[in-house]
């Protein structure tokens, strides 16, 4: 069974006033929560459906409202692990 997450990012602003980048040339939402991004999930939904439902209701209100493109929608199968396989942390 899949479920939806559905995350909104709020891309902070370049303290030297260069512009906020929202999407890549792709056209993908980019954040780097480094850099002071913020990235909160919504929800979890049953459907695609319900989480555009969420998504455009969630427009409406304060914060989402001033980004109401940066929402992230993505399928997921419930009872199936992320990182299956570990992950290694790149020590800088």
């Amino acid at each position: 069974m899949d479920v939806y997450l559905v995350h909104h990012i709020h891309h902070a602003a370049f303290l030297d006033g260069s512009p906020t980048v929202h999407r890549g040339d792709d056209g993908e939402l980019v954040w780097d929560e480094e850099d002071g991004d913020d990235l909160k999930m919504l929800g979890v939904f049953s459907s695609d459906a319900a989480a555009a439902r969420a998504v455009d209701h969630a427009r409406t209100l304060p914060g989402f409202r001033d980004e109401p493109d940066c929402f992230l929608v993505t399928p997921h199968t419930v009872d199936t692990a992320m990182w299956a396989e570990g992950y290694v942390s790149d020590p800088d």
